[in-house]
């Protein structure tokens, strides 16, 4: 199998860190996102919302969507486990996975998306007061989070987990949309300093070498 999509940019991301995580091997294939390849038929074909990632298995399947190919690839190789074991650990990373997805990581992919402008192609029309009324959504979504990692060293509780994946991407963005993290939100920085030091965020993160 082999997952479409640029490993060390967007959603793909979000499935490198997950399969860097599980210890497994799985080739990306990049896709020319800025020169429309996801909107051509042959891409077409693999996802009709004309989106990565995709995985596609040896016969042909193609799955889509990020949570999807990563609950697909937790039945898979279930240890380490990012998804939970009980019911109670799988619920509760689902919530807050969701929580993450839904509230900061959405607004800065907003700000992203509406107001750098090399990302402009990717948008029918780049809408710089949208991009301003999502900043305080990111900030507001740092805050929920303070008093749960002021209690536990990840987002759903002792073990590191998908909702942490979910929320490397705008961590590691905030300095470049401009947005500080709070004063009184220790527990955040403390958490962003320790999720981006992780040796899969900085493998999928840090561009590879090459011998010059």
């Amino acid at each position: 199998m082999k997952i479409w999509g640029t490993r060390d940019q967007g959603n793909p991301v979000r499935v490198a860190i997950f399969v860097e995580e599980k210890g497994i091997d799985i080739p990306f294939e990049p896709v020319d996102l800025l020169n429309g390849e996801h909107k051509q038929p042959a891409f077409l074909a693999k996802n009709p919302a004309a989106q990565i990632p995709v995985l596609e298995l040896d016969d042909g399947t193609c799955i889509s969507e990020t949570v999807a190919i990563c609950r697909y690839l937790e039945r898979l190789f279930p240890e380490p486990a990012l998804m939970g074991r009980t019911p109670l650990e799988e619920a509760t990373i689902e919530m807050w996975q969701r929580r993450v997805e839904f509230g900061f990581f959405d607004a800065a992919r907003a700000v992203f998306r509406h107001s750098v402008p090399f990302v402009k192609a990717l948008e029918p029309v780049q809408l710089s007061e949208w991009a301003d009324l999502n900043r305080p959504r990111i900030v507001t979504g740092l805050e929920m989070l303070e008093p749960q990692l002021a209690n536990h060293p990840f987002v759903a509780g002792p073990d590191f987990s998908i909702a942490d994946i979910t929320a490397v991407l705008p961590l590691r963005m905030l300095d470049m949309l401009g947005i500080e993290l709070p004063d009184h939100c220790p527990a955040v920085a403390r958490w962003r300093e320790d999720v981006l030091a992780r040796p899969s965020v900085a493998k999928v993160l840090t561009p590879p070498q090459t011998a010059s």
